[in-house]
C-alpha cells in the first residue's frame, strides 16, 4: 500500500545555497544525497532534502536514476510513534542510534522545492546526527570521509561565521568530528573570528586534545589580521591549555614571541618570554633573536645583551643571525672585549658580514684601539671585501683625532687611490688637525685641493688657517686667508680678528691693525676688547709711544677703554719719563670715576725721590696734585710751618696715619712710609722724618724691627727697609738704646744692627762719621754693650743722636749715588714689596 502526501514547505529549514566546492562528502555515485526526510502523513510518505542544505533540483545533487537502497519489511505505524520528530501534526521521523536499526522499506517520493516528485523509491533510514559515525547509502554503511567533514565544517563556519549561531550549527554536525578535522579546517578557514569560535567549540568537546599545530594556524591568522591583543589572549589560553590537559610543544610559544618583536610589543613580548622560560618551554634561536632585535631598535643595548646571556645560559647555540646582531651591537655599545671574542666564535662557524667588520673597525677606532681597528681592516681586506667609503672616513678620523696625522694622510692617499672622494667634513678634519699641530704646509696643500674640487671652506677653516699662520708670525699668509675669506662673503669671527689684530699688534703695524679693527666694528662686533688688548701689546711691549698713538686712534674712532689699561699705559708713561703724556692719562683716570689708591700715588712720590731734573721735578709735583689724593695734603702740610698747620709735626703725622685702615691698606702704608722717609732724608727734613718712623712704629707697622732681649741682646733690624727710612730707624733707635742704658742703667751684653748686604755700606758708613764701636760682618754690625756704653758718653754721639744728622756731604752721602746707589737698595726704596704688588694686581 503506497501512502502520498506532500509536505507544506513552512515546516523545513529551506537551504539552496549551492556550496563552492566539491567534496566526497556530498559524493554518492557522482550524485549528492547526505541526509534523508521521512514524512508521513494520512498514509502517504515523501522524503525532503533540506538538512544537507543542498538543492535537490539542481543537477549537480539530483538522485540517481536506480539507487541502491535496502530493502525491509520491517516497517510499521508503531515504529514510528517509538521515535517521533514531529514536523506537523501526524508526520513522524525516527533517529535511531541502537543495535537494531529499522529501515524504510515502502516506497517514498523525492521532491524538490516546489514539491514535484523527481524520483519514486525504496527509502532508507536516516543516521542520528552527532552520533552516527557513517551514512547509508542503499543497502551500504559508508564511514564519513576525512574531506567531507572538513568540508562540512569548512561550509558552516563559513555561512554562520562565528558567535553562538555558529556554535549551535557545529552541534548539529551528523558525524563525531577528531582533532583532525578540526586542524585542517583551520588551515582553509581565512576569517579569524570564525576560526576562533570553532576552536574554542572543540575545546568544550569531550573528544579534545592539545594540538601545537591548532595554536600556531591561530597565530599564524591573526598575525596576518594585526590582531594582536587576540594573540596575548591566546596566549593566555594556551598557558592554561597546557598546564590543564598535557604539555604542548615549543613552537607555537616561540612563534606567539616572534611575533609580538616583529610588532615592536616590547612589554607584551618580554612578559610571555619569562612566562614560557618559567614554564620550563625550550626558547629557540629565532625567537632570542627577535627578542634582540626588539630591544636593541628600541635603544636598550643592556637589555638585549641581557636576553643574550640569558640564551648563552640556556645554551642555546648561535645562528649566524645571532652573530650579526650581537658584535656589533656589543662593539658600539663599548664592551670591544666580548665583541671581539664573539667575532673570533663568529669565525671559526660563519663567514662575518662587511657590516660586523665595518662596526669592529669603527668602533675600536673610536674608542682609541687604533692598532686592533687596523687589525681587523686588514684581516676584512684578507676576506675579499673592499673598504667602503664611510669606514675610510671612520679610520681618518680615529687617527686624526688620536694625532697620529701621517697614519691619517696615508689612509687618505689610500682612499683617493680606491677611487672614493673625500667629503666636504674630512677635508675640513683634514685641513685643521694639520693647522693645529702646525703643519701648515700640508694644511695649505689640503686646503688648495679642497677649493679646487668645489668645496667651500667654512669660517672655521678659515678661522682655524687664519689664526695658526697668525701664531706662527706668517703675517703675509694670515692677511691673504683673511682677504680670501672676506672675498668669498664669509664673515670672520670674533676669534678669528683677535688672532689677527694680536699678530699686527705684535708686528706694530698700527695702521694695518686700525685698518682690521674698523673693519670688525663695520661687520657688528664690539670692539672695545679688542682694541683694548691691542693696547695692552703695545704696553707690555714697552712700546709707550705707540700705545699713546694707538690710545689716540681710539679716541677719534669713539672706541673706549677701561681704567685698569689707562692706569698701565700711565705707570708705563711713568718709567720712560714721558711726564708730560702721563699727567692728561692721570687727569683721565680720575676723571672716570676712578680712585687713585695710596700705592699708585706712593710709586709717584718714588719717581719724584729719584728724579735728578728741575723741569721732571714741576711735572711730577703737578702728577701728584692731580691724584686727589689726601696723602698728597698730608704732603704739602708735613713741608709747612706749624703756624700754617695750627699743631705740631707729631701730632699731625699721628693724625694722618690715625686714617688708614690698617686692615686693607697696611701693606701700602708700609710702602709709603718708606718712600716718604727716602724724600725727607733727601730734601733734609730728618726731624720730620723721625717723626713719621715713630709714628709707624706705634702704628706696628714694622713690629719686628726693634727687639730688646733683656740683658742679654738687643738689635735692630732694618732689612726690609729702604735706605732712607733704614737711616732715619738706626738714629732713632740708637737715641732709644743710649737712653734706656744712661739714665736706667741697663747695659745688654750686645747690640746688634741686621742691615743686610745691600744697606750694610750705607748704615756703616754713617756710624763711622762718629767712630762707632760697630764691627761690620756679612750681613750684621755688632758691638758690645759697654763698648757701646762709652760710645754713647760722646758729645759728638749725643749731638749725633738728639739733633740732625750732620749735613754735610762728606759725613751725609750727599750724593744720590751715595745715599741711593744704583743696586738693590735703590730699586726696593721705589718698588713695592711683593705682597703690595700682588694686592695691587687683584
Amino acid at each position: 500500500m503506497i501512502y502520498k502526501r506532500k509536505l507544506c514547505p513552512i515546516n523545513f529549514c529551506r537551504l539552496t545555497k549551492t556550496p563552492t566546492f566539491s567534496s566526497a562528502f556530498h559524493d554518492f555515485n557522482s550524485r549528492s544525497l547526505c541526509t534523508n526526510e521521512l514524512n508521513s502523513c494520512g498514509g502517504s510518505f515523501r522524503l525532503w532534502s533540506s538538512i544537507t542544505g543542498f538543492n535537490l533540483i539542481s543537477p549537480r545533487f539530483s538522485v540517481p536514476e536506480k539507487p541502491n537502497f535496502v530493502r525491509s519489511s520491517g516497517f510499521s505505524s508503531a515504529n514510528l510513534v517509538e521515535n517521533p520528530f514531529s514536523l506537523g501534526p501526524g508526520l513522524i521521523r525516527k533517529y535511531s542510534s541502537g543495535k537494531n536499526r529499522d529501515e524504510w522499506t515502502e516506497e517514498i517520493e523525492y521532491l524538490d522545492e516546489s514539491g514535484s516528485v523527481i524520483y519514486t523509491g525504496k527509502g532508507i533510514r536516516s543516521v542520528e546526527p552527532g552520533l552516527d559515525d557513517h551514512v547509508m547509502v542503499g543497502e551500504l554503511k559508508k564511514p564519513f570521509l576525512n574531506a567531507s567533514a572538513i568540508a562540512k565544517i569548512v561550509e558552516v563556519v563559513k555561512r554562520w561565521k562565528w558567535g553562538p549561531e555558529l556554535e549551535t550549527q557545529l552541534d548539529k554536525l551528523q558525524f563525531v568530528p577528531n582533532m583532525t578535522h578540526i586542524t585542517q579546517a583551520l588551515k582553509v578557514i581565512k576569517d579569524g573570528d570564525g576560526a576562533l569560535t570553532l576552536f574554542r567549540w572543540a575545546k568544550r568537546q569531550p573528544w579534545y586534545l592539545p594540538s601545537d599545530e591548532c595554536y600556531v594556524i591561530l597565530f599564524d591568522g591573526l598575525n596576518q589580521s594585526k590582531d594582536f591583543d587576540g594573540i596575548q589572549s591566546l596566549f593566555d589560553e594556551m598557558v592554561q591549555d597546557s598546564s590543564n590537559k598535557g604539555v604542548l610543544s615549543s613552537s607555537a610559544y616561540n612563534r606567539v614571541i616572534q611575533f609580538l618583536a616583529k610588532a615592536d610589543k616590547m612589554e607584551v613580548s618580554f612578559c610571555c618570554f619569562k612566562k614560557i622560560q618559567d614554564s620550563g618551554f625550550k626558547v629557540d634561536t629565532q625567537t632570542y633573536n627577535s627578542l634582540i632585535t626588539l630591544f636593541l631598535n628600541k635603544g636598550l643595548p643592556y637589555k638585549a645583551f641581557e636576553i643574550y646571556e640569558s640564551m648563552q645560559a640556556a645554551n642555546c647555540s648561535l645562528d649566524g643571525s645571532t652573530y650579526e646582531l650581537m658584535v656589533p651591537n656589543l662593539a658600539k655599545s663599548g664592551r670591544l672585549d666580548a665583541a671581539f671574542k664573539l667575532f673570533q666564535e663568529m669565525k671559526e662557524r660563519f663567514k662575518p658580514s662587511f657590516n660586523v667588520f665595518g662596526s669592529l673597525v669603527d668602533s675600536m677606532g673610536k674608542a682609541g684601539r687604533l692598532d686592533m681597528s687596523m687589525k681587523v681592516y686588514m684581516e676584512m681586506q684578507g676576506y675579499g671585501f673592499r673598504p667602503s667609503a664611510p669606514m675610510y672616513v671612520s679610520m681618518i678620523e680615529s687617527y686624526v683625532k688620536a694625532g697620529k696625522l701621517d697614519a691619517a694622510l696615508r689612509l687618505w692617499d689610500e682612499m683617493k687611490k680606491a677611487g672614493f672622494r673625500p667629503n666636504f667634513g674630512l677635508y675640513t678634519m683634514i685641513v685643521e688637525s694639520h693647522a693645529k699641530s702646525g703643519k701648515l704646509d700640508v694644511a695649505m696643500s689640503t686646503f688648495t685641493d679642497m677649493e679646487r674640487v668645489g668645496f667651500l671652506p667654512t669660517p672655521s677653516t678659515y678661522s682655524c688657517l687664519l689664526e695658526m699662520h697668525a701664531a706662527s708670525g706668517q703675517v703675509d699668509s694670515a692677511m691673504k686667508l683673511y682677504n680670501s675669506m672676506t672675498n668669498a662673503g664669509l664673515r670672520p669671527g670674533l676669534s678669528t680678528y683677535t688672532s689677527l689684530l694680536m699678530l699686527l699688534a705684535n708686528k706694530k703695524l698700527v695702521d694695518v691693525a686700525a685698518k682690521i679693527l674698523l673693519e670688525m666694528k663695520t661687520m657688528g662686533y664690539s670692539v672695545d676688547v679688542s682694541a683694548s688688548d691691542v693696547l695692552m701689546v703695545y704696553i707690555k711691549d714697552g712700546s709707550v709711544d705707540l700705545a699713546l698713538r694707538w690710545l689716540r686712534f681710539m679716541g677719534s674712532s669713539g672706541i673706549r677703554t677701561n681704567n685698569f689699561i689707562i692706569r698701565q699705559l700711565f705707570e708705563s708713561c711713568m718709567k720712560s719719563g714721558l711726564y708730560e703724556s702721563a699727567k692728561p692719562l692721570l687727569e683721565t683716570y680720575v676723571n672716570a670715576a676712578a680712585k687713585v689708591d695710596l700705592i699708585l700715588y706712593t710709586s709717584i712720590l718714588a719717581h719724584l725721590v729719584r728724579c735728578q731734573e728741575e723741569e721732571n721735578e714741576r711735572h711730577l709735583m703737578s702728577i701728584l696734585g692731580a691724584t686727589r689724593h689726601k696723602a698728597h695734603a698730608f704732603m704739602c702740610g708735613l713741608f709747612t710751618g706749624p703756624e700754617q698747620r695750627k699743631q705740631p709735626v707729631l701730632s699731625f703725622v699721628r693724625e694722618f696715619f690715625q686714617g688708614i685702615d690698617y686692615e686693607l691698606e697696611e701693606g701700602p702704608a708700609r710702602y709709603f712710609v718708606n718712600v716718604l722717609l727716602n724724600y725727607l732724608v733727601l730734601m733734609g727734613q730728618i726731624n720730620r722724618a723721625r717723626c713719621v718712623w715713630k709714628v709707624a712704629y706705634e702704628n706696628k707697622l714694622f713690629p719686628k724691627a726693634i727687639v730688646f732681649d733683656q740683658q742679654i741682646a738687643w738689635s735692630l733690624d732694618v732689612r726690609n727697609l729702604s735706605v732712607g727710612a733704614a737711616l732715619i730707624a738706626v738714629v732713632h733707635t740708637l737715641h732709644r738704646f743710649r737712653k734706656r742704658m744712661l739714665y736706667y742703667g741697663v747695659v745688654p751684653r750686645r747690640i746688634k744692627l741686621v742691615t743686610g748686604p745691600t744697606l750694610k755700606i750705607v748704615v756703616a758708613q754713617i756710624l763711622s762719621s762718629v767712630e762707632s764701636p760697630f764691627e761690620v760682618s756679612k750681613v750684621v754690625l755688632r758691638a758690645p754693650g759697654d763698648a757701646v756704653m762709652e760710645w754713647f758718653k760722646k758729645p759728638i754721639v749725643q749731638q749725633f743722636l738728639l739733633n740732625e744728622i750732620p749735613s754735610r756731604s762728606d759725613i751725609l752721602m750727599h750724593k744720590l749715588n751715595t745715599l741711593f746707589p744704583s743696586s738693590a737698595p735703590e730699586l726696593r726704596s721705589l718698588a713695592p714689596p711683593k705682597m703690595l704688588m700682588t694686592r695691587k694686581a687683584m
